[in-house]
């Protein structure tokens, strides 16, 4: 399989199907968030166990969360994505309560890869829509 290949398996299993146990088959033991404002992982480096945390911050707020890929470019160790998020919020993010309103939101993904593993990504979306669009700012 090739990058872009491994990514989109990755994606599917990892987050969109929530197979947290495959984590270490598609995440390198260390990956680092390179640029992902808003992130709380922002510039860290994370195990696998530490990964899996973050993917239940994501999952807590949207147990329903998906990603639907639009597009891919893969370039050596980089594969960029965009991509369309949905899901419905019935968790807290952060001290906001759920609401249980669905949200959309599209955006922008670079990963890199390291001996055919995602090492680390840069990303680009906007969260204020989708504070936007759970009703906790106008």
């Amino acid at each position: 399989m090739n990058n872009e290949q491994i990514l989109r398996k990755f994606i599917d299993l990892v987050w969109n199907k929530r197979d947290l146990p495959s984590v270490p088959k598609f995440v390198a033991p260390e990956y680092t968030v390179l640029l992902d404002t808003g992130d709380p992982w922002e510039g860290k480096t994370l195990d696998n166990a530490e990964y899996i945390k973050r993917l239940d911050n994501s999952f807590g707020p949207f147990p329903d969360i998906y990603f639907e890929i639009l597009t891919a470019v893969s370039d050596g160790d980089y594969v960029a994505i965009t991509w369309i998020m949905t899901g419905t919020n019935l968790g807290y993010i952060d001290k906001y309560p759920p609401t249980n309103k669905k949200i959309k939101t599209n955006g922008t993904t670079i990963y890199r890869f390291k001996n055919g593993k995602v090492n680390g990504h840069m990303q680009v979306f906007d969260r204020t829509t989708v504070m936007r669009q759970l009703g906790y700012i106008k």
